[in-house]
Order: C-alpha cells, then structure tokens, then sequence
C-alpha cells in the first residue's frame, strides 16, 4: 500500500510539472503574439512593482544590517581589530549575488504571487475563467501573460533596487561602528564587478519567471469554493519558496564566478 501510494505521489508530481511546463509555453508564446493587454499589464506592473517597494525596501534594509552587523563581529572577532573594513566585500558580494535575490523573490512571493493565486482561483470558483472561453478569449492571454510579463520586468528592478538599499545599510551599520569608510568602500570597488550585480538579476528574472507561472497555473486549477482557494494560495507560497531555494543553488553553480580574464 505504501508503495502504491508513492508512485501515485510520483505520478501525480510529474503530471502536474508537465500541466506547469505547457502553462509556461504557453504564456512565453504569448509574450510575443498580439492582442496584447496592455491595461492588465500596467495594473500588474503597479502591483508587483510599485506596490512591493515598501516591504523590499524594509527587507535589504534590515538584511544588509544583520549581514553587516555579523561581517563586521567575524572580523572583529576571529582576524583581530581593525580589519572589519574588509568585510565591504564579502558583505557586497553576498548580497547582490545570493541574499538580495533570495529576499526579494520571497517578498514579492508572499505578497504578489498568493494575490495572483486568490484572484485567479476566485474567477476560477465562480466560472469568470469558463465565460472567458465561451466569449472566444484566451485565459493564458489575459490572465497569464500580463502578470508573467510585470514579473519579468519588475523582479529584476526590485532587486537591483534591494541592491543599492542592503550595500548601503551594510555599509552603514560598519562606519556607525567606527569602521574605516575609505578602506571598507575601496575594498567593495575592487572586488564588487558588474557580473556581480547581473549574475543576481539574472536568478531574479528566472525567479520571477516561475513565480507567476506557479501561482497562475495554482489559480486556474482552484477548486472546491473558498476552502479550494486558500488551499491553493498556501501551495503557491510554499512551493514558490521552495523553488527559489533549490534553483538558487543550481544557478549558483551554473553561473561563473567571473567575467574576467584570469
């Protein structure tokens, strides 16, 4: 029994990655084609964009502050006193590469993508998905495609903006410690490259990516009144985290360290 119920897990796993992976075609084929909603896209573009700032904001703000405070205890603690300033490196790096995508896709996972799912799996509930069909529209064109696209575009954005806001808080809580500012930003200068940066847009771009299609494709298979709704937003959360975890390991491995010549 138990091994039946395995493989029905099993099956059951792989058929809904197969429903996800056409879900995804799908809507990247209608990134391209025409009619194209640009009201719907606008309004998502506030909603993942303009909407989610706050709390990007807050989250590399305190993040760059608790990766500072423990660079700066490291140092202080295990090399000796005075070399702290060197830690603007590590503190950079660590968070335009790994920590500042990580955050701001889960943010933008708890706040945007769960709202995707609830509004979606509400239509779904109450048959606006099916009245869509029957007056000759195409739901991936409506629904899907305006939230990939503001995911594609506003991920990369809202990282690059947790970027400069986690730098500079780190960067803070070191010279409010005292720390030499000259040495501690000479040191991110030269060891901070540009790839850095692209290297942690590019993870956001295909975390933005996933988000969408998971909590669009979670909506459209709602099912079961209001119960079925919250249970597929909970599922949205939980396995858009899950994802960006797993994927920010392999990408991690897959992107180069450098662009540079050695």
């Amino acid at each position: 029994m138990a091994g039946k119920r395995i493989g029905r897990a099993v099956l059951s796993f792989f058929g809904q990655l197969g429903e996800v992976g056409l879900l995804a075609a799908a809507a990247f084929r209608g990134l391209f084609g025409r009619p194209w909603e640009r009201r719907n896209f606008l309004l998502q573009l506030e909603e993942v964009g303009v909407r989610t700032v706050p709390v990007v904001t807050l989250t590399a703000a305190f993040g760059g502050l608790v990766f500072g405070l423990q660079t700066y205890s490291g140092f202080h603690r295990y090399i000796g006193p005075g070399t702290e300033a060197y830690g603007g490196s590590i503190i950079s790096v660590g968070l335009v590469r790994e920590l500042i995508p990580i955050w701001v896709s889960v943010m933008v996972s708890g706040r945007v993508a769960s709202a995707m799912t609830a509004e979606i799996g509400t239509m779904r509930i109450t048959e606006q998905v099916d009245a869509l069909f029957s007056l000759g529209a195409d739901p991936v064109k409506y629904l899907v495609v305006p939230r990939l696209a503001a995911c594609l575009i506003m991920l990369p954005c809202l990282t690059l903006y947790g970027d400069l806001v986690g730098v500079f808080c780190g960067w803070l809580y070191n010279a409010l410690m005292g720390v030499n500012s000259y040495v501690y930003v000479k040191n991110t200068l030269i060891y901070l490259e540009i790839w850095d940066l692209a290297s942690g847009m590019i993870k956001a771009l295909i975390f933005g990516a996933v988000i969408a299609v998971v909590a669009c494709w979670n909506g459209l298979n709602a099912e079961g009144g209001a119960k079925g709704v919250g249970r597929a937003t909970t599922r949205t959360v939980v396995v858009n985290a899950v994802s960006i975890l797993i994927l920010n390991f392999f990408l991690s491995k897959a992107l180069p360290a450098t662009l540079l010549p050695k």
